[in-house]
């Protein structure tokens, strides 16, 4: 079993501060809080990522609204019990925060920041449901699953995914219990839920949009790579 957990969940965020730190929650006396971050696609569109931090990596003084940073952690889920239902709550864990007057000089020392990319995850962990393979109206490929990521202390992390076209159909071979390495990014999208009485209500969906991936297998405890490997559509 893979048990460097630094490896099975990695991503760096480069992005803008768009709201003021709000309390999350305190273990053995040490605070934790929750920021937004905007973060750039591409298309020139944007998602907002919430980054969850410790109170010994903030600097009042340089997390402020508009700033602009770089969070090196992990991404991470946990249960909220409400209204007598589990819901899988997600978020970037921080445990490296680079705030902007330090960035230039640590991008040229630290080979794990790279302005070029602005959003980036690394995940290793297990297929723990069967992916759901679709296609759009306009035929374009995709499929959902769900990984489950170890992390210390005998705890896991169920991640959701997106992947689109051969890695669409790819996935849709794979079987739960499957080990897989997945590269892509966090990303953050609206939907409206409906209730039984008719009323809806917008709220934000955070996933792995999946740019590549891999089968691995374990072999004596090692991971070993299984041939067979989708590149990035």
């Amino acid at each position: 079993m893979n048990t460097n957990y630094l490896d099975n969940n990695h991503l760096v965020l480069v992005g803008k501060i768009t709201s003021e730190k709000r309390f999350s929650h305190e273990i053995y006396g040490e605070s934790f809080y929750i920021f937004d971050l905007e973060v750039p696609r591409l298309s020139e569109t944007f998602d907002i990522i919430p980054v969850t931090i410790s109170e010994r990596l903030i600097n009042d003084e340089e997390l402020k609204i508009g700033k602009k940073i770089v969070v090196k952690g992990q991404f991470r889920s946990y249960n909220s019990y409400e209204n007598e239902k589990n819901k899988l709550i997600l978020t970037v864990f921080a445990k490296d925060i680079i705030f902007e007057d330090d960035i230039e000089e640590r991008a040229q020392e630290d080979e794990e920041v790279n302005l070029e990319i602005s959003n980036e995850v690394v995940l290793i962990g297990h297929i723990c449901k069967k992916p759901i393979y679709r296609k759009t109206p306009f035929g374009r490929e995709i499929a959902d699953l769900l990984l489950a990521v170890n992390r210390a202390y005998s705890k896991s992390d169920y991640i959701p995914a997106i992947a689109w076209g051969r890695n669409a159909r790819f996935c849709d071979r794979l079987e739960v219990g499957s080990q897989v390495k997945a590269v892509g990014r966090v990303q953050s999208r609206k939907y409206e839920k409906k209730y039984e009485d008719g009323t809806t209500i917008e709220r934000i969906a955070y996933e792995v949009s999946i740019s590549s991936l891999e089968v691995i297998e374990e072999d004596s405890g090692e991971n070993a790579e299984v041939e067979e490997t989708v590149a990035a559509v």
